[in-house]
């Protein structure tokens, strides 16, 4: 069992899948749940199976107990490392491949080995290949390491950012090739000095000598608690915004920071590039704009194009994932971004004091992606991985102080990419004017500790949820709590979304003062225990949903009940929407904090223990004889009076609370029952009931209501009777010009009329050229001429025939010998063509009058 650990966040278990890793002293343990899990049914059946055998007497169960124990490290390995301290977090890289191991002040990555290799039964330790992240820079001698993150738009996963406790971020590009990348990051910048910066030609860099031990009032406002980035489908600029958490209970913004060669997602540049557009345009037809805003839409605008100008290299993902776009780091307007903040809390609580704040963690849930604006007039919409499209428009910060306190904030005017304005514009305006103070909107702050559970060296901590980017876990030295923000969150975007002001602000006060997170303690941990290791949510068909963590000796492992078939994800608005109630106006009562007894009138006094104590101890003949002055009668008396200050002050100030409590319920008694008689005029005078006195004269509210329902109805009918007879007139009267298809409509119409019904419909087309074709009005003339010709000569052919009469067959005329099967045939042959003719002509013409009746 190792030693308690001084004071700092403890992630101690990383997961691979099924897999998980777990940090215990200086070294790894590794093991397969899935396996695990099947190894133990596999060996408790066989032990029944034996145990069976054995009562019964045919065979000795001794094979199977053989068998047994040769399993028994299947699933499991001891990993060596080489740190040499004990292991304080561990961080998964993106894919799988790269595992982060931090002690208080060193950085090891750790390549890991396929499962394959880690499977065997070899019970020796497993070495794997361990590289020193900065071992210059990342030393006991140097300030401590508070957060190890891998950058959401790192190529495959291979960028990580590093925050020490003096305020110095650092961006490494590893690659297992390169040893150099190993050794010094790709960017360093220091907080402080940025902070105090004023142009982008300084120098921001942190100083490789050993830190200045002077005072400084940075020192202290600008120790680093904590950083975090939102997730990578994120909108907006979220992916590439670090959010900075300062013990003080200051909070800092760094966009955009990128690594030098960085992977965006599908849609992060187009959406991008659509919202610098449109800024830049909005802020150029503005002729009030502020010359700070142009400049950052300026400097947007001249990112955008250095990124538009480069041509993306592909490159193969890893482990057989699709290829990936990489694009270099834009070096205009700047590599280093401007510090933002520190951020003002809107709508803080007021009994809350600032000074006493002391942040430890802080978790940001990136905005939602926006595909509709960028998709708008496709035809094909882009699919959004992990339900990334769905969610709130703004971006939810939360943080976590020693107390346990959570405070979630929205950052309503959203955090974008600001530089440092150049030298040359320094020098005609001062610094001061490019700077406004963001802010954060202050939606919701609750407890998760009781005053009692309160430790002076504990160190709660986030942790994300495996169902939900809306919920997390809060671990804490007295357990772990789960809380979610789905009750709210859905019903804002829908509010934000929504077109209809009316009763707006109605609607979003009953949001805030209804229903807010959910939370709930899932596990409570004896007092004095020693602390958690931050809480590790696993969802997988084989294992089940739980969450995972561990004391310094012990596992702790939390189940939860997994619905049979998941018909809708948990991040869609209509089902959380089925799922939640919505809060009803509030009549008669207001919810209020659950009260709590005072420990101090539950414990024990020790008073009778002390009297126990001084009859049985030395003092005991002191208890049986007169009181008297003497040192040891004083004695007995200061003892007495120590145990009894130390137990009455806690008593006074329970005592104290309660009776608060009890003034505070019936002053709430009062309120409610004048809420009640407000609720009950209210009744009265929408039924009717208060003007039973004066009933010729009173009239109630619900005709007054109706009334007044009926004139609105009259009133929009005639409105609406109005607009259809103006929409006619202007109908009317309005004479736009044809526009360039309908004038080439109307040629073609003409010209088919003159094709169709011959030359005294062709005047208004003179001027059109002759086709080459004949017309269709020709073809049926000269089909009409060939006909007339034809029943000429067949008249003719059947009069000579007839003049034969009965002395023999009539001699042919000259020059026609043609058979009458011939005839016949031909005959046919014109009339078939004479109908098909016919029948054009007449389609032809049906649809010049539907054309001309349009």
């Amino acid at each position: 069992m190792a030693g308690e650990q001084s004071p700092g966040p403890r992630r101690t278990i990383a997961r691979r899948g099924t897999e998980i890793f777990v940090a215990v002293g200086k070294t790894l343990r590794w093991g397969d749940l899935a396996y695990l899990k099947e190894s133990w049914e596999t060996k408790h059946a066989r032990s029944i199976l034996g145990t069976r055998i054995k009562k019964e007497g045919s065979d000795d169960p001794s094979d199977y107990d053989s068998a047994i124990a040769g399993h028994a490290t299947d699933g499991y390995r001891t990993i060596k490392t080489p740190v040499a301290d004990d292991i304080r977090q561990l961080v998964m890289s993106p894919n799988q491949d790269l595992l982060a191991v931090l002690t208080s002040h060193t950085v090891h990555i750790c390549i890991l080995p396929d499962s394959s290799h880690l499977y065997a039964r070899d019970a020796a330790p497993f070495k794997p290949k361990f590289w020193t992240l900065g071992p210059t820079t990342h030393v006991t001698s140097r300030s401590a390491v508070v957060s190890a993150l891998w950058h959401p738009l790192g190529v495959n996963g291979t960028a990580l950012v590093t925050v020490t406790e003096d305020a110095v971020v650092r961006v490494w590009e590893l690659s297992t090739a390169d040893r150099w990348t190993f050794d010094s990051a790709t960017l360093a910048i220091d907080l402080k000095r940025l902070a105090d910066g004023t142009s982008l030609d300084q120098d921001f860099s942190a100083s490789v000598s050993a830190t200045n031990k002077g005072f400084s009032p940075d020192a202290f406002d600008m120790e680093v608690a904590a950083a975090c980035f939102p997730a990578r489908g994120s909108g907006g600029w979220s992916p590439m915004t670090l959010w900075i958490a300062m013990t003080g209970g200051d909070v800092y913004a760094l966009c955009p920071l990128l690594p030098q060669r960085w992977a965006p997602p599908p849609t992060l540049i187009p959406s991008l590039s659509v919202s610098i557009v449109a800024k830049v345009a909005a802020t150029e037809d503005d002729p009030d704009a502020s010359p700070e805003a142009r400049l950052l839409a300026q400097q947007q605008l001249d990112w955008m194009s250095d990124l538009d100008n480069q041509e993306p290299k592909i490159v193969e993902g890893a482990r057989g994932e699709v290829e990936v776009e990489v694009y270099a780091r834009p070096t205009r307007p700047g590599v280093i971004p401007r510090l933002q903040g520190p951020f003002e809390f809107d709508l803080n609580p007021e009994d809350e004091q600032d000074d006493e704040v002391e942040l430890k963690d802080i978790y940001v849930i990136g905005e939602k992606a926006r595909l509709t604006d960028l998709m708008s007039g496709e035809e094909e919409e882009l699919e959004v991985e992990n339900d990334e499209g769905t969610g709130l428009s703004l971006t939810v910060v939360c943080l976590l102080s020693t107390s346990g306190q959570v405070k979630i904030c929205l950052d309503v005017e959203g955090v974008e990419a600001q530089w440092l304005p150049p030298k040359s514009k320094q020098r005609s305006r001062p610094f001061g004017a490019f700077t406004s103070t963001p802010t954060l909107l202050t939606f919701q702050t609750f407890d998760t500790l009781k005053p009692v559970e309160v430790t002076p060296d504990g160190w709660p901590m986030f942790s994300e949820d495996a169902t939900s980017r809306y919920a997390f876990y809060i671990t804490h030295p007295a357990g772990i709590t789960y809380v979610s923000l789905a009750p709210w969150v859905f019903r804002l975007e829908n509010e934000l979304e929504g077109d209809s002001e009316a009763g707006a602000e109605f609607r979003i006060d009953l949001l805030v003062k209804g229903q807010g997170s959910e939370r709930e303690r899932i596990y409570t941990q004896a007092r004095g225990q020693t602390s958690l290791a931050a809480a590790t949510a696993i969802r997988d068909p084989d294992l089940g949903h739980f969450v995972l963590s561990a004391t310094h000796s012990d596992p702790v492992a939390l189940f939860f009940d997994t619905p049979e078939q998941d018909i809708v994800p948990r991040e869609s608005p209509s089902a959380v929407l089925d799922n939640v109630d919505f809060p009803q106006p509030e009549v008669a009562w207001e919810p209020r904090p659950l009260f709590r007894t005072p420990e101090a009138l539950e414990h024990k006094s020790a008073l009778p223990a002390w009297i126990d104590h001084l009859k049985t101890g030395r003092r005991r003949p002191l208890m049986h004889q007169e009181l008297r002055l003497s040192m040891a009668t004083l004695e007995v008396f200061t003892e007495g009076h120590k145990v009894l200050a130390s137990e009455v002050d806690s008593i006074n100030d329970a005592v104290a609370q309660l009776f608060r409590k009890c003034q505070t319920l019936q002053e709430e008694l009062r309120k409610q029952i004048a809420k009640a008689n407000e609720a009950k005029q209210k009744v009265d005078v929408i039924t009717g009931e208060d003007s039973a006195d004066d009933e010729s004269s009173a009239v109630s509210q619900d005709e007054l209501a109706r009334d007044r329902l009926r004139q609105v109805r009259e009133r929009q009918e005639e409105l609406a009777s109005r607009m259809d007879k103006l929409k006619r007139q202007l109908g009317r009267l309005t004479s736009r010009e044809l526009s360039d298809k309908e004038k080439a409509w109307g040629e073609e119409v003409r010209a088919l009329e003159s094709s169709v019904f011959g030359p005294e419909a062709d005047q208004a087309a003179a001027g059109a050229a002759t086709p080459k074709t004949k017309q269709p009005w020709k073809r049926f003339e000269e089909v009409k001429s060939l006909r007339d010709a034809l029943f000429a000569q067949a008249e003719e052919l059947h009069r000579s025939r007839e003049g034969t009469g009965n002395d023999g067959p009539a001699s042919p005329a000259p020059g026609l010998r043609i058979p009458a099967e011939v005839r016949r045939q031909k005959m046919a042959q014109v009339m078939g063509l004479l109908d098909r003719e016919s029948a054009l002509v007449e389609a032809v013409k049906a649809r010049i009058e539907r054309l001309s009746v349009g």
